[in-house]
């Protein structure tokens, strides 16, 4: 599996540390490079094999050595994101203790992700609207992050540590408030500042969960087992 190197400006794809990184994983990454340089700056539908495989020096085959086609590619570019969401919100998905300690980690850990994403979730958002193969896989995106949320959600409740209501409804909500919220503030430039909105989707999490009372606060005396 490839992940996303975090930088001051465009994220990178890279193979993860081996010994030996063979010429195969180096050429899928240099593809996954390219496409996330177009789509920093370029609308999906202007994406083409020809400009990506000229972007990298290689050449046209190359690409159906790895993809079957330019969605397949942006649907392993979806996994990738995928994975480094759960990576910078797992304290809260799985970590004992303080819910509310893990859960400003997380939301600081999505709104970092979102700063250095959001042009590239905003092409992704703008072409699933026509793109009715990329909305399934956008929808699939989504739906991964409904069900951990839930499954959260409803471990707490059972501990008492959330007020039992609906859970999925809510976690679809929270979902989609944080995505567009991330492509709002951070899907052009200029980017807006990160922490408003940290702030503003901390609010909404810990009030909706866990209680107003523990706005503003870091911490709480809430223990999750």
């Amino acid at each position: 599996m490839s992940d996303i190197k975090q930088s001051s400006s465009r994220p990178r794809v890279s193979p993860q540390p081996v010994p030996k990184i063979g010429k195969s994983e180096r050429t899928r990454a240099a593809i996954l490079d390219a496409a996330l340089e177009f789509i920093w700056s370029h609308p999906f539908r202007d994406m083409t094999v020809n400009a990506l495989m000229t972007s990298t020096g290689l050449s046209r085959s190359a690409f159906y050595q790895y993809f079957n086609d330019l969605h397949d590619l942006m649907e392993s570019l979806l996994e990738i994101l995928r994975d480094e969401v759960f990576e910078v919100t797992g304290s809260w998905f799985t970590g004992d203790g303080d819910p509310i300690a893990h859960l400003n980690e997380s939301l600081a850990g999505l709104v970092g992700f979102g700063y250095q994403r959001g042009p590239i979730m905003r092409a992704i958002d703008d072409a699933a609207a026509t793109d009715m193969r990329l909305e399934k896989a956008w929808l699939q995106f989504f739906g991964q992050f409904d069900d951990a949320v839930t499954a959260r959600i409803e471990a707490d409740q059972e501990q008492g540590l959330i007020p039992n209501f609906d859970a999925r409804p809510i976690a679809i909500a929270l979902n989609r408030l944080d995505a567009y919220t991330l492509i709002q503030a951070f899907g052009q430039r200029p980017r807006r500042q990160p922490e408003p909105v940290r702030e503003a989707l901390t609010r909404i999490w810990v009030s909706t969960l866990y209680g107003s009372e523990w706005l503003g606060k870091g911490s709480s005396n809430l223990v999750r087992t």
